[in-house]
């Protein structure tokens, strides 16, 4: 690990929210079965009373549309209103041009229906998610399935812009979610350009073609935070997706335990947490069945606010970068 250092960049990389804690939230249970709105609020509700963390009071989403329907709105928005959870909103953007007409129609939809209610909780709007990488090498080896193009996504975030000028949401800040993989690829500089801020992806578990033990991962973690900062072209960087699993198989030198992610966590998450907007994966995965990985904060299907491991940051760490 490097030596710890007081945040003095937090002006140039922080989010106009700055702040902000929250997990990331699927549509559907690992069945398949659509959420519905008692679900997501009995998630958000975890979420706020998770016993050793405190301010988990935003979600992530990827798409605006409610399971099982062509462009109604995903019910966590009522859910996020009754529970005062803010939302990073997601367009999903890689099955084409005519689904993703469907997530500007939910958009548009829900501004109509709720209102201020909802445009209020609006933290950000991610356009995509991890459509680069699945366009990629890496991706397309890993089987991670349809991604988008560069000139796609920025022509949907264009989309977006004109899809909520002169509504409630019209100050929302848009960007978009990848690997911190595909930001450092200057193929890709077009998208950045065309963002508010980025949201980076970054898992120090698969990165299988490094060293990546859980001692090295806080350092792995931010040599790819870093990177991003570099090729972000001045735009503020969210950490949108990290953590590590409580169960699964070892990748290279990563092995999958409640220990090492109690580890990862203390590690990165009480360095992020205070200091860069942070979406943690995850609260629960295991909804009803354990993944392999798992990366839930809450083990097993029933959803708890005692967590797995201890939450706990040291005292005095809000406000500095443990590197």
């Amino acid at each position: 690990m490097r030596t710890s250092f007081t945040f003095g960049v937090a002006a140039a990389i922080a989010t106009v929210n700055a702040q902000l804690r929250g997990f990331n939230y699927g549509s559907t249970f690992n069945t398949g079965a659509n959420k519905q709105q008692s679900d997501f609020e009995a998630e958000f509700t975890t979420a706020q009373g998770l016993v050793g963390a405190s301010g988990f009071t935003s979600a992530r989403l990827y798409t605006m549309i409610q399971g099982g329907t062509t462009n109604t709105p995903i019910s966590a928005i009522p859910a996020a209103i009754s529970t005062k959870t803010t939302l990073l909103l997601g367009l999903w953007a890689s099955a084409g041009s005519a689904a993703f007409n469907n997530e500007i129609a939910a958009l548009n939809a829900a501004i109509s229906q709720y209102g201020t209610s909802f445009t209020d909780l609006i933290v950000g709007i991610s356009v995509g998610s991890e459509d680069l990488y699945r366009n990629s090498p890496t991706g397309i080896i890993n089987n991670s399935g349809v991604g988008a193009q560069p000139d796609e996504l920025v022509s949907y975030i264009t989309q977006v812009r004109q899809a909520i000028q002169g509504t409630g949401a019209s100050g929302a800040v848009i960007g978009h979610v990848d690997t911190w993989t595909a930001y450092v690829n200057a193929s890709n500089n077009a998208l950045i350009s065309a963002c508010d801020f980025l949201g980076m992806d970054a898992y120090p578990y698969f990165q299988n073609t490094v060293d990546n033990d859980i001692g090295g991962s806080n350092a792995t973690f931010f040599d790819a935070y870093d990177a991003t900062v570099g090729a972000a072209q001045g735009k503020p960087v969210w950490v949108t997706e990290t953590g590590w699993p409580v169960s699964g198989p070892t990748e290279n030198l990563a092995v999958a335990s409640i220990d090492n992610a109690q580890t990862y966590w203390k590690q990165t998450a009480c360095s992020l947490l205070g200091n860069i907007n942070t979406f943690w994966y995850t609260l629960q995965d295991a909804e009803p069945n354990t993944p392999s990985p798992s990366f839930g904060l809450v083990g097993g299907p029933t959803l708890s606010t005692t967590p797995l491991f201890d939450l706990t940051c040291p005292a005095g760490g809000s406000g500095a970068v443990s590197r």
